[in-house]
């Protein structure tokens, strides 16, 4: 299994990280548990993810979903620019970029339903892949300012977004992905109520598919078990919970779906690298 990179031990408690990296050795295969979009500015390399190898180009933008992995190899002078979201408590200002659409698009729909098993990779434009690049540059150099600049951290963040969007977007909104109907009617269950006891067989009767092949069609589509699935989601509104509120842990795990204490703190652990405790602290330590 490749290894997983924490936002905890790279984020230094913030909830956005970034970088302009030169790559003239391979990469080794890593999943991540936050989001990352990467941005190719030059040089030459080859991606690889789940679906296979392929030659990168200026202009690329990589979006990775929270569990997804790749790596690179062959790179000769390739920069990257990367602009990293933590998934697990992003705030309000955060997360209200996940309500705009075509970011939304970006994001999430693109990586998780494309059947690409959370990544997504398109082009934008050479003039806004530099643009983007320079963005990065600047936040990167925001996030390491002596004295907090939450605003304009925020600010630089979503002209970062708004260029790559734009430029995704310069011929018409893209359609979404569809997705297979039995997926979509499982992804809207788990979301909305990720607190309930699901099992696969009751979410298989629900769309009328034996549950091993409703299980094959969903991680096709998504990149995990529908279980896994509700895993993250409930690691995700647990951070939430444990970030903004002051509920004591076992009544969070409890708010998510897990009832048992000790069965809640492993299952977030494994997912986040942290336990709940530890979650709460280094989510608290840095705040707009």
């Amino acid at each position: 299994m490749p290894a997983t990179l924490h936002e905890h031990a790279l984020f230094a408690g913030r909830p956005v990280l970034a970088g302009v990296h030169r790559v003239d050795a391979d990469i080794e295969a890593h999943a991540h548990d936050f989001l990352e979009i990467a941005v190719v500015a030059t040089g030459d390399g080859r991606h690889m993810t789940s679906r296979g190898e392929h030659p990168l180009r200026r202009g690329h933008v990589i979006v990775l979903r929270p569990g997804a992995w790749h790596g690179f190899r062959g790179c000769a002078d390739l920069v990257v620019a990367n602009c990293c979201l933590s998934t697990r408590a992003p705030g309000p200002d955060l997360a209200a970029l996940y309500d705009i659409p075509m970011l939304r698009r970006m994001l999430w729909t693109d990586p998780v339903a494309s059947g690409t098993h959370g990544v997504a990779v398109t082009s934008v434009d050479p003039a806004a892949a530099e643009e983007a690049v320079a963005q990065i540059g600047l936040l990167a150099r925001d996030l390491g300012a002596k004295q907090s600049r939450p605003g304009r951290v925020l600010g630089r963040l979503a002209t970062v977004l708004g260029v790559l969007a734009d430029a995704r977007d310069r011929d018409g909104p893209t359609p979404e992905p569809a997705l297979h109907p039995a997926v979509a009617a499982t992804v809207a269950r788990l979301e909305a109520a990720p607190d309930r006891p699901w099992r696969l067989d009751d979410l298989a009767r629900a769309v009328n598919l034996d549950p091993a092949y409703l299980g094959r069609l969903f991680r096709r589509a998504v990149g995990l078990t529908p279980l896994g699935y509700l895993a993250r989601l409930r690691v995700e509104h647990a951070a939430t919970l444990l970030a903004h509120s002051a509920l004591p842990t076992a009544r969070v795990g409890a708010a998510v779906g897990w009832d048992d204490p000790t069965y809640f703190a492993r299952r977030f652990r494994s997912l986040s690298g942290l336990t709940p405790t530890e979650y709460r602290q280094r989510s608290r330590s840095w705040a707009p």
